[in-house]
């Protein structure tokens, strides 16, 4: 399973660091993602590390003000955002992918306030 901690309520601007543990699977051995969705939208994937962390994707709303990375040795995969804008708020979920398997976390809610 995989569960997300760390969301929050944040102003325009600030910075937040959503967090993301594993557990129950090869943690090293899957791609980890987190998606996002809002109110009304469709979940739109905000980033993806590779299994060793040598390979990002972002999406082109976030490049440049989030930044994903992975702790192997912890299990846990995070998103550092920085520059927040309102419209950031959403439920970000985290979302492990590996042969054979995957997994959603529930969510943990982001609030940016302008």
């Amino acid at each position: 399973q995989v569960v997300e901690s760390g969301g929050g309520l944040v102003q325009a601007g600030g910075s937040l660091r959503v967090s993301c543990a594993a557990s129950g699977f090869t943690f090293n051995n899957s791609t980890m993602s987190w998606y996002r969705q809002a109110p009304g939208l469709e979940r739109e994937l905000v980033a993806d590390i590779s299994n060793t962390g040598g390979t990002t994707n972002y999406a082109d709303s976030v490049k440049g003000r989030f930044t994903i990375s992975r702790d192997n040795a912890k299990n846990t995969v995070y998103l550092q955002m920085n520059s927040l804008k309102p419209e950031d708020t959403a439920v970000y979920v985290c979302h492990a992918f590996g042969w054979g398997y995957e997994y959603w976390g529930q969510g943990t809610q982001v609030t940016v306030s302008s």
